[in-house]
């Protein structure tokens, strides 16, 4: 059980608009739908997909990185990398097996399996979208493992997307369509203590020393 008394104490060294911000900014966030990126080479990618999930209010990302292990471009992710929570794992097997424990479909994003057009998913599922590499794209084994194949319609010569580029379209489109939806997509109450927690933890200079005086003060 978190200490609401606590909470409230470290809120008063926020400013007020950075206070106002976490208010507006939570009850947006989700984990009905999550974004997973396999192998990712080009590091600008992860980096601009982790501020695409910032944008539209996913709140885990998860980065496998069974070849190519990479560090968050801070320039490119423009501070996403405190708001987002970044898992990361590297073993395919492990990955979807965790994501499948937390309830998730394994949604393969490519243009070259028919199943479902963008315009058609269905959002009432707990979804991961999941990301390949830029010239090879998905590995086999999540194509063997996932759930279901999404593609986004492409009516030119080019027959795909910057991995960037299509985790915004895609979570543009189904995050806007699960706010106006009656599908209980927000944060619980504990998700949301939790993230004021941390968020603050990344916000606040020597967080750790105003929290030992208070429980000093107030036993």
């Amino acid at each position: 059980m978190q200490d609401l008394k606590l909470l409230e104490y470290l809120e008063g060294f926020l400013t007020e608009n950075r206070r106002e911000r976490f208010k507006r900014v939570l009850p947006l966030r989700t984990k009905h739908f999550t974004v997973a990126t396999e192998d990712v080479y080009q590091l600008h990618n992860t980096s601009a997909v982790m501020r695409s999930c910032d944008v539209f209010g996913i709140q885990e990302l998860n980065i496998l990185e069974e070849v190519n292990s990479k560090s968050i471009d801070r320039e490119i992710a423009m501070g996403a990398q405190k708001w987002v929570d970044l898992n990361r794992y590297h073993s395919t097997t492990d990955c979807i097996k965790d994501l499948k424990a937390q309830g998730y479909q394994i949604v393969a994003t490519t243009p070259h399996i028919d199943d479902c057009e963008l315009i058609d998913f269905d959002i009432t599922k707990k979804s991961c979208f999941l990301f390949g590499r830029e010239t090879e794209g998905l590995s086999q084994q999540v194509i063997d493992e996932a759930d279901c194949y999404l593609k986004i319609p492409m009516v030119g010569f080019t027959e795909s997307l910057n991995i960037s580029v299509s985790a915004a379209i895609i979570l543009q489109h189904v995050t806007a369509q699960l706010r106006k939806s009656e599908i209980n997509w927000q944060l619980t109450e504990e998700e949301v203590v939790e993230k004021r927690f941390d968020w603050i933890k990344k916000t606040v200079k020597d967080y750790d020393a105003i929290v030992e005086r208070y429980i000093e003060e107030n036993g």
